[in-house]
């Protein structure tokens, strides 16, 4: 059976967002333990399909929990998050899915690639072996549709973000920005460093689910050549 370290004891914080939300906070910072938490709750909710609960989107330290006031009372809604937090099984927390990222670096499909490189002092080629080295763990999905947070950076690769951001990001576009790496689902502005490319599609409305990483998964990414990107489907 898989071993799980035990959870420390959570004091969960709530924060009334309108009438209708209650941000759930449990933590202060964002590593891996808190968003293990964040996700024990997501779950926990989830599967109880609670009366009420209309909505609930996770994220690196909290849950927004989006409640109906005429069903739900945020008293009775705050004493039922309370008895979860306080009976949750890091047992229930699923095996993480890995997946493996096929990624071209440099040229026209990562613009930042050179200057992030001379950022560290180093050559390009160092860049892609940090990059494709570690296996990032998903903290939350946001800012658009599929649009995955990874971290965590090794710290020879953080790099702050652009000074300018570029008003139109292609799709596909692999960036990072401070101790965060990200693909942008679909063309958007953006001002993370753009380092490659990928040509897995992240999210499509015609899948079910239609975003293919979800929060709690595992990403590493690989290189490939271009002679490579272009046996794949565009």
């Amino acid at each position: 059976m898989r071993q799980v370290s035990p959870m420390p004891p959570i004091k969960p914080r709530y924060r009334p967002m309108g009438d209708r939300s209650i941000l759930v906070e449990l933590g202060d910072d964002v590593n891996l333990e808190v968003n293990r938490q964040v996700r024990y709750l997501y779950l926990s909710m989830k599967t109880r399909q609670m009366n009420g609960i209309v909505d609930l989107m996770p994220g690196y330290r909290s849950l927004l929990v989006v409640f109906d006031p005429l069903a739900l009372s945020s008293d009775t809604l705050n004493k039922r998050i309370a008895d979860l937090v306080d009976t949750m099984d890091p047992d229930e927390l699923p095996e993480p899915k890995t997946h493996r990222v096929p990624v071209v670096c440099g040229d026209a499909y990562g613009p930042d690639l050179n200057w992030v490189a001379s950022y560290h002092h180093t050559t390009p080629e160092e860049i892609v072996n940090r990059l494709t080295e570690t296996v990032y763990h998903i903290y939350m999905i946001g800012f658009m549709p599929g649009f995955a947070y990874m971290g965590e950076l090794p710290e020879n690769l953080v790099t702050p973000r652009r000074a300018v951001p570029r008003t139109a990001v292609p799709r596909g576009s692999l960036g990072i920005a401070e101790k965060q790496a990200g693909i942008y689902p679909v063309k958007s502005p953006g001002g993370w460093q753009i380092l490659g490319f990928t040509p897995v599609k992240l999210f499509d409305y015609s899948r079910h689910p239609p975003a293919m990483l979800s929060a709690g998964d595992r990403v590493q990414f690989h290189s490939i050549s271009r002679e490579e990107l272009s046996r794949w489907e565009p």
